[in-house]
């Protein structure tokens, strides 16, 4: 008769271990490429609320570059080509600007935006924007492009539009989800961007369409749940630290207490002067940050004690000196730490 000890026991029971690991190691990579596979497909998922719908959870697929996807679809589409142009229908004038024609269309049963070119003296900057675009394709801070043929460009639909309706939105449809901790969010979406393009793959890119305050508003486009994107990418030209190259926007003088100090025309007793004009890099940007969050943060009682909180970092990026300004990732971190504060 055989005796089972314990410590017999426990010797199987290691080996029984160790071979279930074996055949699991074996049969799960055929399993994985079969039903399993399909049960639980290895994708990844760009979700979000939807706060017009009752933050009801909208959900799209990730796509690599040259693909697209757009809410309800379950797998990724290729860019749209000349051919796929005959089945996009344009609806009605979205925004006519120098550079292009903005039109609401349809396609298929999805809503679209066809951007084309209105001048051809504005090509090169048309075929900049359409060059970020397919650079930073598949970047949730930036618009989805669809497609393109020749001077058309397809890309996503944002039935908010742009970040001027913000308080339009926030009185009327939106009101119940007014509060402090949603305006500084808008901030912290904002600064999130202008990071991106301090920080980006493609170098140190610096928003030129940024004169006024409400020309900065309109570059960016409202989600569903109240974060922006990036829409106007034709005016972002680069800055190389290491070299010592800086941008000027434009070749007309700048003018307005919005823009930075080191944008205005230094000799007041002389006229302008394009080729005297000294250049300057992505501090610009820093130096109008508090005055978007400011907009986001609403003049009233409740954010009052938040712009205190804020009084410090935006004293900063107002700073006459532009290389004493903080970085946008400074920036970004700073309005972290508050929100952390208020949750």
């Amino acid at each position: 008769m055989i005796v089972f000890t314990p410590a017999f026991n426990q010797k199987w029971l290691v080996l029984l271990l160790a071979l279930m690991a074996l055949t699991l190691a074996v049969l799960y990579p055929l399993l994985k490429s079969s039903f399993i596979g399909n049960i639980f497909p290895e994708k990844r998922w760009h979700c979000y609320k939807d706060l017009t719908a009752n933050e009801r959870v909208v959900c799209r697929p990730l796509c690599s570059k040259g693909q697209f996807s757009l809410p309800g679809m379950s797998s990724c589409h290729p860019w749209l080509t000349c051919d796929d142009f005959l089945n996009i229908f344009p609806q009605k004038l979205l925004v006519k600007s120098v550079v292009k024609k903005v039109i609401q269309a349809k396609w298929k049963s999805y809503v679209v935006v066809m951007s084309s070119l209105a001048s051809s003296h504005y090509q090169e900057d048309f075929k900049h924007h359409l060059k970020m675009l397919q650079s930073w394709s598949g970047n949730s801070l930036i618009i989805q492009l669809l497609g393109f043929c020749n001077d058309t460009i397809i890309t996503e639909f944002y039935k908010l539009g742009s970040a001027l309706n913000v308080w339009t939105l926030m009185n009327k449809q939106l009101r119940k989800y007014d509060s402090l901790i949603k305006r500084l969010n808008l901030c912290i979406s904002y600064i999130n961007i202008i990071k991106f393009l301090h920080f980006s793959p493609n170098g140190t890119r610096v928003m030129c369409d940024s004169n006024s305050l409400e020309k900065t508003l309109s570059q960016f486009l409202l989600q569903p749940d109240l974060h922006l994107v990036l829409n106007d990418l034709d005016a972002l030209p680069e800055v190389k630290p290491e070299s010592g190259k800086k941008i000027k926007c434009g070749h007309v003088e700048l003018m307005g207490d919005f823009i930075a100090p080191e944008q205005r025309w230094p000799y007041p007793d002389l006229l302008f002067d394009d080729n005297e004009m000294p250049g300057y890099d992505e501090k610009t940007d820093i130096w109008k940050v508090p005055n978007v969050c400011n907009w986001f943060l609403e003049d009233d009682d409740n954010s009052e004690f938040l712009k205190l909180k804020l009084f410090k970092i935006h004293k900063q990026c107002k700073h006459l000196n532009a290389s004493l300004r903080p970085t946008a990732q400074e920036v970004f971190q700073e309005y972290e730490r508050v929100l952390q504060e208020l949750l």
